[in-house]
Order: structure tokens, then C-alpha cells, then sequence
């Protein structure tokens, strides 16, 4: 898996993150106040800059009340 790959999975995957955050009405701050995330990483995770463990997945999906696999829920090519 080359680095364009990987970055293309982290952009799909940031861009599905913020759509959720937006559905729901959170800022990145105040995403950030319902999980233990930093909302400065949350951002970086939307960019597509920052590769996550399932670990960030679970607490971002409990955060945002959604099932984990709505945050993976993007075309894979």
C-alpha cells in the first residue's frame, strides 16, 4: 500500500468524519469536550493528516452516538 493510497483512505475517511460532526452540530471543540480527543487532532483527522488506531475510531464514534462502522462507511476504489 503506497503512501497515495493511505492518504486517499485518511482524506475519505476525515471528509466522512466531518459530515458526521456537522450532522450532529458539533464544532471540533466541541467534539472534542464529548471525547477524549484534542480538537486540534480532530482537525488534523479531518484533513487527512493524522492515521488513527480503532482505539480513536470507538471513542469518536461513542462521542458522536453513531455505530463505529458509520465512520468507515466510504467507497473504497
Amino acid at each position: 500500500m503506497g503512501k497515495d493510497f493511505s492518504q486517499d483512505y485518511l482524506k475519505k475517511f476525515g471528509k466522512n468524519l466531518k459530515n458526521l460532526r456537522e450532522i450532529k452540530g458539533y464544532s471540533l471543540r466541541g467534539l472534542a469536550a464529548e471525547c477524549k480527543i484534542d480538537h486540534s487532532d480532530i482537525g488534523k483527522m479531518e484533513r487527512g493528516e493524522k492515521n488513527i488506531t480503532l482505539l480513536t475510531v470507538l471513542e469518536l464514534a461513542s462521542a458522536l452516538q453513531v455505530h463505529p462502522k458509520k465512520l468507515l462507511d466510504f467507497d473504497v476504489e
